[in-house]
C-alpha cells in the first residue's frame, strides 16, 4: 500500500465513523448548540464536509482560494440524511484526487496558505484535513453526551 492509498483508507474510515455518528442524531436536534458562539449540530456536520470541499479546491489550485462559496451555503440545514447525501459526490471527488497523487507529490508539492500562516506539503495537509474531521467528531460526541442523546459505538 502506498501513501496515497493509505491516506484514502484513512479518509474513508474517518468519514464512515462521522456518518455513523451523524446518523445517530435525531433531526430535531440539528439546531442545538452548547453556547451562542458554537456551531449547532447541523452546522458542525455541514462545516465538516464543506471544509473538505474547500481544502480539495485549494489543493487543486495549490493555494488558498481567492473566493469560496460553500456548497449549499444558503440552504437551510433540515436533515442529517440530506447533508450526508449532499456530501457524497464531493467526498468521492476528493478521494479520486487523493488517489491521483504520487508519492513524490505528497512529499514535495505544497499548499500555500501563507495568507493564514502556513505552507504545507500535500502529505502533511492530507493528515491535517483528516484530523480536522476527527476533532469535530470528538466535539460532536461530547455534545451528544451532554444533551443525553444516545451515542453510537464508533469504535467498532
Amino acid at each position: 500500500m502506498n501513501a496515497s492509498e493509505l491516506a484514502v483508507l484513512n479518509f474513508q474510515e474517518v468519514r464512515r465513523r462521522s456518518i455513523k455518528l451523524w446518523r445517530a442524531l435525531p433531526d430535531e436536534w440539528l439546531t442545538w448548540k452548547p453556547d451562542d458562539e458554537a456551531f449547532s449540530f447541523g452546522e458542525t456536520i455541514r462545516h465538516v464536509w464543506t471544509s473538505q470541499v474547500y481544502y480539495h479546491e485549494s489543493l487543486k489550485l495549490g493555494r488558498s482560494l481567492p473566493h469560496y462559496e460553500e456548497p449549499f451555503e444558503h440552504d437551510p440545514i433540515t436533515s442529517v440524511e440530506i447533508e450526508i447525501s449532499r456530501s457524497i459526490r464531493y467526498f468521492e471527488d476528493f478521494i479520486s484526487f487523493v488517489r491521483s497523487l504520487s508519492e513524490e507529490e505528497l512529499m514535495t508539492r505544497e499548499l500555500d496558505r501563507s495568507n493564514v500562516g502556513y505552507v504545507r506539503t500535500y502529505g502533511d495537509m492530507l493528515n491535517r484535513i483528516a484530523y480536522h474531521e476527527s476533532v469535530h467528531t470528538g466535539q460532536f460526541l461530547q455534545c451528544m453526551r451532554s444533551t443525553g442523546i444516545s451515542r453510537p459505538n464508533i469504535w467498532d
